[in-house]
């Protein structure tokens, strides 16, 4: 490195801890790249996976925008799970493919958060056969859920609606973001710009298109095996 330049390296690594650069960096400089080279929003759910050992233990973040933002609305959709808690983990186990699931509320939304076995569509096909009408309670509580309702007559919008709703799960490979493009550009073909110094510009301008996301595929401590064999091996059958 030329010596004259070790001041302007000084500079530039200085700018990281400058609160008048960040309030820049985040209120002009990343609207105006979100401008000269939108992204797209991203589906929610995990990626396509080519190997058997990552459809299990899949995640998914479910985040449910309540109607009613008020300490009321909150206790209206505690009261919605609290009160068919037992018909939800009854149906849980009779779908067979989820090795845990939890219902949580954080900022006036209803999140579910679980880890399944196999295709998203046929979890969310299997999770209203078995929880439609129960569900609907809950349904009937979060921003445009009225029009899905009775889900058990509306699954495959009701699919979509939540597909659209789970959490953007960022790839756990960072290159894998440059892979996406941008709106009227065609993502780029393997190797032909996977330069490192992109991808932190890639990540914020993803991040700026799709505020929630799961930070990789998550940690899964037996990947190896499906909810079934744990099943099998518990003598709880079916």
């Amino acid at each position: 490195m030329p010596k004259g330049t070790a001041w302007l390296n000084r500079l530039v690594n200085s700018l990281a801890n400058s609160k008048f650069f960040n309030f820049l960096a985040g209120h002009v400089l990343v609207p105006f790249w979100a401008w000269r080279t939108p992204v797209y929003r991203q589906h929610g759910g995990p990626h396509a996976a080519a190997q058997p050992g990552d459809n299990m233990q899949r995640m998914m973040n479910l985040v449910l925008p309540l109607k009613d933002k008020t300490a009321v609305g909150r206790a209206k959709a505690a009261l919605a799970i609290a009160s068919n808690l037992d018909q939800i983990y009854a149906g849980l186990d009779n779908v067979g493919t989820v090795h845990f699931a939890r219902f949580v509320i954080i900022n006036n939304n209803m999140c579910m958060i679980s880890s399944y076995d196999g295709d998203f569509s046929n979890y969310i096909r299997d999770f209203v056969a078995q929880l439609g009408t129960v569900f609907d309670s809950v349904v009937a509580l979060i921003e445009d859920g009225d029009r899905m309702i009775p889900t058990n007559e509306n699954i495959d919008a009701f699919i979509n609606w939540v597909h659209d709703r789970d959490v953007y799960q960022i790839p756990d490979v960072a290159t894998d973001l440059l892979r996406y493009g941008t709106i009227g550009h065609p993502a780029p073909a393997a190797g032909s710009e996977d330069d490192l110094r992109l991808i932190p510009r890639a990540l914020i301008l993803q991040l700026h298109a799709n505020p929630n996301a799961l930070l990789g595929s998550g940690y899964r401590g037996y990947p190896g095996i499906t909810a079934a064999q744990i099943r099998h091996k518990m003598g709880l059958g079916w």
